[in-house]
């Protein structure tokens, strides 16, 4: 039965024709799957199908009633966004709840009830934290399963729509919310899942549709189709799904000497980098990659060991001395820490580089605008003008302007924190080439660290494997898959782990 459906829906900003003539539709007790590029049109279906945009043509029927004469129709939509936006300072119970009215609370909020509801549904969804934990306290894998909880405790709902859910999740708990995913459907609930991860989609859906540049170009049953197949219709061309990226211009010079560097979060880490290097950081969430480099740049202390820079020593805990000495960070959370959203793309890319850019009369609009023009045309940034506010652009071109922006401060060592996060795999295949460019024309040392093992092994000439935050294992690019894995859990040699 359809319970969700979008008929004939355009929607048009100045200059980009986002959705044209869309018509799809989600039945009751199945998982479909919503896939393509980044800018394909699928955030602003989605916006449609939630009531935050109206469409410009068309319209979208909620058990068959029109929803923009009954916008209280949009209730039965449990919508849970990419990004985390929760609360941090309000228990784990208060953000569950919110708002309170919708949750059955009314006048004055109990406290103890609430915590009492949360319970059963805490475990539901194994969220190992206490009902009055401040949700700033509890790992970010626990904030994104409290999220997706969050959105069906109105049991009114009919539609669980799930936007990149597992960005932020470990291994474990991807597979308990596939298990809950699951249930929900079996409870005869729609599930819209969109993910950029084509494991993610052949393993939980039943049926797909792929959008390309705002158009809807396929439809099918999961089983009906493979991966060569879904990633030749989001991008209108065949792409080698297994091609690899490692630089094949590894110097012997050593750019980056690590020894026995202990921090909050890791314990005597050693490795080296050589120039023309990807090197590889592979783990589970909360293993200690990001903090490892984090510390290096400055911006988390450091206990013990040494750090050089072309056999120099390291200065801990300036984060501008690091910069300026070429040691370039890309955090994993793009939105939060590495775009300016309100400035325009001009303004992201030019930040880093105000000092070349002054002159006696403050900043040259027009070295400005040549200096993001350039960026813009090297990196294949799709953007309508560089005025356009950054945050509007996809993942993939923000992290394309993060990348030519930090090219702006002749970087020696640039490390890319799960680089591709959110990102689909045409993007990711352009950021593939664009580090294995870096490494091979510039000499640039690159550090990925990546929670996918196969971009991990696509793209490095070595891995480094931490656990627990201790170094687990080290494999060149012709590591045996099963090897890596079993460091990445923590099995031991002798046994055995199943892929």
């Amino acid at each position: 039965m359809k319970v969700l459906e979008a008929h004939n829906i355009t929607k048009t900003f100045p200059g980009v024709v986002a959705l044209d003539s869309v018509d799809v539709s989600f039945e009751l007790g199945e998982i479909h799957c919503v896939i393509g590029e980044n800018g394909a049109g699928k955030s602003t279906l989605i916006k449609c199908l939630t009531g935050v945009y109206t469409p410009d043509e068309g319209e979208i029927l909620i058990n068959g009633e029109n929803a923009a004469r009954n916008k209280i129709l949009f209730d039965k939509i449990a919508y849970v966004p990419q990004e985390i936006d929760l609360f941090g300072y309000m228990t784990v119970a208060e953000n569950l709840f919110l708002p309170y009215e919708k949750s059955g609370f009314k006048g004055q909020v109990n406290r103890r009830l609430l915590n009492k509801r949360a319970m059963p549904i805490l475990e539901r969804f194994h969220i190992q934290a206490d009902p009055d934990a401040l949700v700033k306290d509890i790992p970010v894998s626990q904030q994104q399963l409290l999220q997706i909880a969050r959105a069906t405790v109105n049991e009114n709902y009919e539609v669980l729509m799930l936007d990149e859910p597992t960005t932020s999740l470990t291994t474990k708990d991807t597979e308990i919310l596939f298990d809950i995913i699951r249930q929900i459907k079996n409870e005869n609930k729609a599930v819209i899942f969109i993910s950029h991860k084509l494991d993610e989609i052949f393993e939980l859906g039943d049926v797909l549709t792929v959008f390309r540049n705002g158009v809807k170009v396929a439809y099918s049953d999961i089983k009906s189709v493979d991966i060569p197949w879904v990633i030749t219709q989001m991008t209108g061309r065949a792409v080698d799904y297994n091609q690899v990226f490692y630089s094949s211009k590894v110097s012997d010079e050593v750019l980056l000497e690590v020894e026995h560097l202990t921090g909050e979060k890791f314990t005597d880490i050693s490795f080296v980098l050589k120039k023309g290097e990807i090197l590889g950081f592979a783990g589970l969430v909360g293993a200690g990659r990001s903090e490892l480099m984090q510390a290096i740049l400055g911006y988390l202390p450091v206990y013990s060991g040494t750090v050089k820079l072309e056999g120099k020593p390291w200065k801990f805990g300036d984060p501008n001395f690091s910069v300026n000495n070429g040691f370039i960070y890309l955090p994993e959370e793009r939105k939060s820490q590495s775009i300016l959203p309100m400035l325009s793309v001009r303004e992201n890319i030019s930040i880093s580089a105000l000092g070349e850019l002054a002159s006696k009369s403050g900043i040259s609009r027009r070295k400005e605008r040549e200096l993001a023009q350039q960026v813009i045309e090297d990196y294949d940034v799709k953007t309508p003008t560089m005025e356009r506010e950054i945050k509007f652009l996809s993942g993939g071109n923000q992290q394309k302007v993060i990348i030519g922006r930090s090219m702006c401060c002749n970087p020696k060592i640039m490390v890319f924190d799960e680089p591709t996060k959110g990102i689909d795999v045409g993007t990711k295949t352009q950021i593939y080439r664009m580090m294995k460019q870096l490494a091979e024309e510039k000499g640039i040392g690159i550090i990925m660290i990546s929670s996918e093992l196969e971009e991990v092994m696509k793209c490095s000439n070595r891995i480094i494997v931490l656990y627990n935050g201790r170094k687990a294992g080290e494999f060149d690019e012709k590591a045996d898959k099963e090897q890596i894995l079993s460091c990445i859990l923590g099995v031991k040699q002798n046994e055995k782990v199943t892929i």
